[in-house]
């Protein structure tokens, strides 16, 4: 008694065909509002189940939801004045900025991480000042797969380590985290397994190397840490920074040295410094903060 449903009461677009409703009948508006509120990775994925998923996942509101507030500066970054004035879709413009975009001569590249949308960037060795970098008694410069950059800065012996480097950058809103990647002995490849040379390794476990970073608008950071880890790459971390307003450049600065001259250093390849948001793991030391 009334356990039964009638085919009328269902409605035409139930019963047609002898099928019933699926995900693929919402109308792409509705689609659209749900795709706002996933990450970039599971909204392509979901462009795979019908049309209407397929034309939602390509709407410009909902990829520019994604977007850090600044991408049009970001894009005129990446492509330069002339050609960021082409016309892209949000969902390509997202795309565009998830690539590498090296800037400044390619001594420098930013990417949005593609789950969150937040800003990475890396400075390779060239793009610091590095004390006696030009001396061939002191440092060389490594071609190696082991960079993004393919090149690093190695230290054979100094008694004086300073490299410093500045950026000014309008930075999306958020709180960032910076590190210097460093790696103690020269890694090269012998018959397809890869060695690490420890001969130039000294001096680093006699006094700790000095972290600082600071900002234009009065932000500090500082911390100290011994290397040790031979044969592996290191993220260093610096410090962490806030940026209130992605319009306003900030001028960012940041530094490691190691000048207790009663003592030399050396074995040290130095590949570049990271910056990306707060809470993206990576393999560091935990250093000593002051």
């Amino acid at each position: 008694m009334g356990a039964g449903v009638s085919s009328s009461s269902l409605g035409p677009e139930v019963v047609a065909r002898g099928r019933r409703t699926a995900m693929g009948d919402l109308p792409e508006s509705c689609v659209a509002e749900i795709l706002m509120h996933l990450d970039p990775p599971e909204i392509c994925r979901l462009a795979r189940l019908s049309r209407a998923f397929r034309g939602a996942a390509s709407a410009d509101f909902v990829w520019e939801a994604k977007l850090p507030r600044n991408y049009a500066y970001l894009l005129e970054k990446a492509l330069g004045e002339e050609d960021c004035k082409r016309i892209l879709t949000k969902k390509d413009i997202y795309a565009r900025l998830c690539r590498r975009n090296p800037f400044d001569g390619g001594i420098r590249e930013f990417w949005l991480e593609k789950k969150r949308g937040g800003i990475c960037m890396s400075f390779s060795s060239k793009a610091m000042s590095i004390t006696g970098i030009d001396d061939r008694r002191y440092w060389k410069c490594i071609p190696t797969e082991e960079s993004r950059f393919r090149t690093v800065a190695y230290l054979q012996q100094i008694w004086w380590l300073e490299a410093r480097g500045e950026i000014d950058f309008c930075f999306p809103e958020g709180t960032y985290n910076l590190f210097f990647r460093l790696h103690l002995g020269r890694a090269s490849r012998r018959l397809g397994r890869r060695i690490c040379n420890p001969e130039h390794i000294h001096g680093w476990d006699i006094k700790p190397v000095r972290f600082q970073l600071s900002t234009s608008d009065g932000q500090n950071a500082q911390s100290k840490c011994y290397l040790d880890e031979p044969g592996e790459w290191i993220h260093y971390h610096v410090g962490d920074f806030v940026v209130k307003d992605s319009d306003l450049p900030m001028n960012l600065k940041f530094s490691m040295t190691q000048i207790d001259c009663t003592h030399t250093k050396g074995g040290l390849c130095i590949d570049s410094v990271l910056i990306q948001p707060n809470g993206m793991s990576q393999q560091k030391i935990s250093p000593i903060y002051l």
